[in-house]
């Protein structure tokens, strides 16, 4: 499935770091960074998860944010715990939120990001990702969006 901005996002369910579902539902009302990655604990991974974990204060009451990979739920817990992850990671060790994001790109998931505005509705998609600068272009565009200051 090719998703597209101006759409509507695509329902999803998954389980946590801690076990806990968490739907696309759940975050209707706020704004979602939706963002998929190929694996815990690699460089790349890190530095990104890191970059959202540096601007959680900036980000905080202007959009959640949502990790999501392939990694099973301990895998998760180890990775949030390891660097002080202040946001939840879905294990979608079944690909299926991956698949219907589009974010496969053979045994890892494709780095790529959906910024989902409170309505449900894909705002922009990120590909070409750099890992180092992602948090600082997803609070840049989130000023656009919402003035946020």
């Amino acid at each position: 499935m090719v998703l597209h901005t101006g759409q509507p996002s695509p329902s999803f369910t998954g389980t946590d770091e801690q076990g806990n579902r968490r739907s696309l539902v759940d975050y209707r009302g706020r704004w979602l960074l939706l963002y998929f990655y190929p694996k815990d604990d690699t460089s790349g991974c890190t530095a990104q998860a890191c970059g959202f974990r540096d601007r959680s204060v900036e980000l905080q009451g202007k959009v959640e944010i949502l990790g999501v990979s392939a990694d099973s739920v301990e895998s998760h817990l180890t990775f949030k715990t390891k660097y002080s992850l202040p946001f939840p990671l879905l294990a979608d060790t079944d690909r299926t939120i991956i698949q219907t994001y589009g974010a496969t790109k053979e045994e890892l998931g494709k780095r790529v990001s959906f910024l989902i505005d409170p309505e449900g509705v894909i705002r922009k998609i990120y590909t070409g990702i750099d890992c180092e600068k992602h948090a600082e272009q997803v609070v840049q565009d989130m000023k656009d969006f919402i003035g946020m200051t």
